[in-house]
């Protein structure tokens, strides 16, 4: 199946905007999660081929909390960029090559396998990966 081939990425977005944020309780299993429809507008994909979004929660537009999916196929680099605001993840499958920087530099990715962590800064550079398997 297309999702098992991919890595899943838990992207927590604004964590800091929380302070003072009301939010709902919420719990999804993985059917549930499986039956959100991937989101049309791809905020989060880098808008590279094969790269596609699913919202959990929030509005990944707007400022404030919110957590998506993130799916990417096997052989995509995405190169240095930035965000507006503060980023955590959490590789739920597969693996992930991620660094911090100004430019691809291969040798400064560090392999993340299913279960790794990161966070990176707004407005700090970062470069992503995937090669032989696709990514989520």
């Amino acid at each position: 199946m297309y999702i098992r081939s991919f890595i899943a990425m838990l992207c927590l977005g604004a964590a800091t905007a929380v302070i003072g944020q009301s939010l709902p309780q919420m719990r999804m299993t993985p059917a549930e999660i499986s039956a959100q429809p991937a989101d049309s507008n791809q905020i989060g994909s880098a808008r590279l081929r094969g790269v596609r979004t699913k919202v959990l929660f929030g509005d990944p537009s707007r400022p404030g909390f919110y957590s998506i999916l993130l799916f990417v196929p096997a052989h995509t680099t995405i190169q240095a960029h930035s965000h507006r605001d503060d980023r955590m993840a959490t590789v739920v499958s597969g693996e992930w090559h991620f660094g911090y920087g100004d430019h691809f530099d291969a040798k400064a990715l560090k392999t993340l396998p299913r279960g790794a962590f990161t966070r990176s800064l707004a407005e700090s550079n970062i470069i992503i990966l995937r090669e032989r398997t696709p990514t989520l």
